[in-house]
């Protein structure tokens, strides 16, 4: 009897193994800190960003309130400086519009290159600082 070979792991925009992303709040469309997706991820919850006051009142104000906890989803409200798996074509939203937030691209999924190209997400690439307080705006 055989068993089945494990999955591959899922890779960064870098090729390397997907690093996570956030657990505190514990992000990710499946909510295990990484932005892994897969086929019932419609919103391709593919790019680590380290939110701003600007991206989170942006998202808020292209209908995706990032700020306001919803419990039911297991969504705690974001605060400038988390963390946390966002949608690609929303991000992409934000840099159109100049207001998009810290991408950090060794826990941002590959999948999310079909949607924004590696040259963007590398001019908002950030090694998440110790601190994140400095990150409001």
């Amino acid at each position: 009897m055989t068993t089945a070979p494990a999955p591959m792991p899922e890779r960064n925009v870098l090729g390397e193994t997907l690093e996570p992303c956030g657990t505190d709040p514990m992000t990710g469309f499946f909510r295990d800190g990484c932005c892994s997706t897969g086929p019932e991820d419609l919103g391709s919850h593919t790019i680590c960003a380290v939110v701003t006051a600007e991206f989170l009142e942006h998202q808020r104000s292209i209908g995706n309130d990032l700020s306001t906890p919803m419990p039911a989803y297991r969504f705690p409200g974001l605060v400038p400086g988390d963390r946390w798996c966002v949608t690609a074509r929303n991000w992409l939203q934000a840099h159109i519009d100049g207001a998009a937030a810290f991408v950090v691209l060794a826990s941002t999924n590959e999948k999310v290159l079909e949607i924004v190209p590696l040259e963007i997400l590398k001019m908002h690439a950030v090694d998440v600082p110790d601190h994140p307080g400095g990150l409001a705006g």
